[in-house]
């Protein structure tokens, strides 16, 4: 029979506290600042929403982070909170009494609860509680808490959950007396006129990371195109899905559409700290790739072009981009390079030797006399740990050869390689007994040089079932 730990004595007080909501809120005046956390993640976890409320009134460090507390939204809890930076800002004012500086409503890691929910002492006694009403329309005196910042992500599809209305509407109503920051927005199917009216709140410029996930023709992304030069502090970038204009009849022409892509490509000028950059299935990028690369004002570490098509001209000048030198991770799935002079990309690789980490080249029907090209460069990125090959169109004596030129790529911890063509019989089937033997084969010439960490060899999906056959430790079928 199991034995189960008692509670300790600062848990059953908590529990009591909680037990009696009264008691709880005029003892915050007397509790020890130490045992705030803790007592703030049960009344938070089991919605006790006044206690709530007066417990972030009354909070007596200099940052809350209860975004990381939100695993399981509840609107009530967070409109309790929401309440409890009411009473700060209503209150009031005596110089030093204010603790509160930052509300962080992100849902990340946080060492703040793991340091403090662990104290079982302390000695200092928290603020005196505020029990008045919360005013919804404050006074000229809240403007002393301009310098209160409100940190969050924000994540907006097609309609706004319960949380997200609450709280947009609350910061519209108070964006006079905070600071607020949204670090991280991701946009999905959302209208241009929505996307602006919500920036007017959450200023450009502390924009840190932005996904653009909308639908948009190239005529809409121009008319944002004024809001993403805004963003200076932009690190990360990524689009998704920009297709062309749909004009009406009889105007839809050649010189409108490369004004809408100029006016867009000329806001990277301006984004001073972007260092990761990731187009997915962006039409216009093909024969632009010059012209965006010339307008970063920073080396790239991520360059991440997939679902669409590049130019030989675009290939070309991969080399030559200063902004490409110090490249840690380059992705072209999906980008068809069949038939493309693949040697610039050859001499790139060359010359992120010293940095590149992955290189994912999946889907890009690459030939033998291609990967040939690649083999010398890619010999010589020691700093490689992950390698993705897979759909593409090589044969074993060309896969033996690439493993071959592996053996100073030790710190490699995922590569992922296509099946030989010699594994399909003349209607694409996989012939399954030849798929293992020359895994085997394969592996035969890897382990002399060195001892792969996680490797395997993928067929293209079946025919039948669209699964594909594997071989890493063992060999894996697919279900037909």
């Amino acid at each position: 029979m199991s034995v189960q730990t008692p509670p300790t004595l600062m848990k059953l007080a908590r529990q009591a506290l909680l037990r009696n909501e009264a008691l709880a809120i005029s003892a915050l005046q007397k509790l020890p600042w130490t045992l705030f956390p803790a007592l703030f993640k049960d009344a938070f976890h089991g919605r006790h929403t006044r206690i709530v409320k007066a417990m972030v009134a009354a909070w007596p460090f200099p940052c809350l982070p209860v975004g990381t507390l939100m695993k399981t939204p509840n609107l009530e809890t967070f409109q309790a909170v929401l309440d409890g930076v009411d009473m700060q800002l209503t209150r009031e004012f005596h110089p030093g009494s204010e603790k509160l500086q930052v509300l962080d409503l992100r849902n990340v890691q946080h060492a703040f609860w793991n340091v403090w929910t662990g104290r079982e002492d302390g000695d200092c006694s928290a603020e005196t509680v505020d029990e008045r009403p919360v005013v919804k329309d404050l006074p000229r005196y809240a403007l002393r808490w301009r310098h209160l910042k409100v940190v969050t992500d924000l994540y907006l599809r097609l309609r706004l959950n319960e949380e997200q209305a609450c709280f947009l509407k609350w910061v519209q109503q108070r964006k006079d007396f905070l600071q607020i920051h949204c670090m991280n927005m991701k946009i999905w199917t959302v209208s241009v006129c929505t996307v602006k009216e919500i920036l007017n709140v959450f200023h450009p410029g502390h924009i840190e990371e932005l996904e653009l996930n909308t639908g948009w023709d190239v005529s809409t992304l121009a008319r944002f195109a004024p809001c993403l030069g805004q963003m200076r502090s932009l690190c990360k970038l990524s689009l998704a899905r920009v297709c062309r204009n749909a004009f009406g009849i009889g105007i839809r022409t050649a010189d409108r559409e490369e004004k809408c892509i100029s006016k867009v490509i000329a806001q990277f000028s301006k984004l001073h700290c972007l260092q990761h950059l990731s187009m997915n299935g962006i039409f216009f990028i093909k024969d632009h790739m010059e012209q965006i690369l010339r307008c970063l004002r920073n080396p790239l570490e991520t360059l991440s072009i997939t679902r669409h098509h590049l130019s030989q001209s675009d290939l070309n000048y991969f080399p030559l981009s200063h902004n490409l030198r110090q490249l840690k991770h380059l992705d072209l799935r999906g980008i068809l390079l069949f038939a493309s002079c693949l040697k610039p990309l050859g001499v790139l690789l060359e010359n992120v030797a010293e940095s590149l980490e992955s290189l994912d080249l999946q889907g890009c029907r690459i030939k033998d006399s291609q990967l040939t090209d690649l083999i010398p460069a890619l010999s010589q990125c020691s700093k490689l740990t992950k390698v993705n090959l897979l759909d593409n169109d090589f044969s074993m004596p060309t896969l033996k050869d690439l493993l071959g030129h592996t053996a100073n790529l030790t710190k490699m911890s995922v590569e992922q390689y296509p099946a030989p063509l010699q594994c399909y019989d003349g209607y694409g089937y996989i012939l399954v007994e030849r798929f293992a033997q020359l895994c085997l084969e394969l592996m035969d010439t890897l382990r002399p040089l060195r001892q792969p960490k996680r490797i395997l060899f993928s067929t293209d999906p079946c025919h039948e079932c669209g699964e594909r056959c594997v071989y890493d430790l063992g060999l894996r079928l697919c279900p037909c």
